[in-house]
């Protein structure tokens, strides 16, 4: 199944620490970048993170943003140092029996003294296997939503697969009608030229229909078609390959157009370019 490399995921679950958040932003991109954005207190698991989508993904810039919100009953912001406190009200009790008038002491100011607030410490074993299930949760919708972005791509590249094959119809029909007119008209010319043997005459107007004949090339059109259908129908990344197809489609039609000598046949190639050019730009978005 083709996979799309835009796609939009996130999940959540609690933790002992808190709301623990997982955000992923994936884009198009040659190759797999990952760029985890996580709180500094958790920048240890940024590695398995990378690990864990490297292991799913093969191509994609993806922006993972992690995030870890206290919760009433857990604060990471810290817990009271009772005994400080009361150390803190007592050095403020005897400056204000020594200056009556000095302002007392807020709750603002005690929690801004040093050793009030003691950090709570995360345990990083816990919190690692918390995170990779909340990673893996993320990826498994990020990948549904690729697959699904990727399903409508590869539809709206079939239908210009239809439309190339509908070219490469018309051109294989009208060829008879375009050699005989070419032809007709080359002889025509020839035979202005006085002495020229009717065998000599013969071999230019071959060598002419010869340099002229793009049956090859329509043939090579269906087979690069097929293979572009092949390559849609297979799991993993195929954007690359299929990059690659679209230079061989545009070399067969650029050949069609330059050895045109037919309105019909230019048409084609033009029509094919344009076919060509929108299939690339939805390929640009595949895994």
């Amino acid at each position: 199944m083709t996979h799309s490399m835009t796609a939009y995921a996130q999940a959540r679950r609690m933790t002992n620490d808190g709301e623990l958040s997982c955000e992923i932003r994936a884009v198009n991109h040659r190759y797999l970048e990952v760029q985890p954005r996580l709180p500094e207190e958790l920048r240890a698991l940024e590695q398995p993170i990378r690990d864990q989508v490297s292991d799913k993904l093969q191509r994609g810039r993806l922006d993972i943003f992690v995030r870890l919100s206290s919760g009433a009953t857990n604060s990471r912001a810290g817990q009271l140092d009772d005994q400080v406190v009361k150390d803190i009200a007592q050095v403020a009790s005897q400056v204000q029996r020594l200056l009556p008038k000095a302002e007392p002491l807020g709750v603002s100011d005690i929690l801004r003294w040093p050793g009030v607030l003691v950090s709570k410490s995360i345990d990083m074993e816990a919190m690692g296997i918390e995170m990779q299930q909340l990673v893996d949760e993320a990826l498994d919708e990020l990948l549904e939503a690729r697959a699904r972005e990727g399903e409508k791509l590869a539809a709206l590249i079939e239908t210009r697969l239809s439309g190339v094959m509908a070219q490469v119809s018309l051109v294989g029909e009208a060829l008879p009608d375009i050699e005989n007119e070419y032809r007709k008209r080359l002889e025509d010319r020839l035979a202005e030229i006085q002495d020229l043997d009717p065998g000599r005459r013969e071999q230019e107007v071959v060598l002419f229909l010869q340099k002229l004949d793009v049956a090859e090339e329509l043939d090579r059109l269906e087979v690069h078609v097929a293979e572009i259908r092949s390559a849609l129908a297979q799991p993993g990344a195929v954007g690359r390959r299929l990059d690659f197809l679209m230079q061989e489609l545009n070399r067969e039609a650029n050949t069609l157009g330059s050895k045109s000598q037919d309105p019909r046949m230019t048409q084609a190639s033009v029509e094919l370019k344009v076919l060509i050019e929108q299939m690339r730009e939805q390929i640009q978005n595949l895994e």
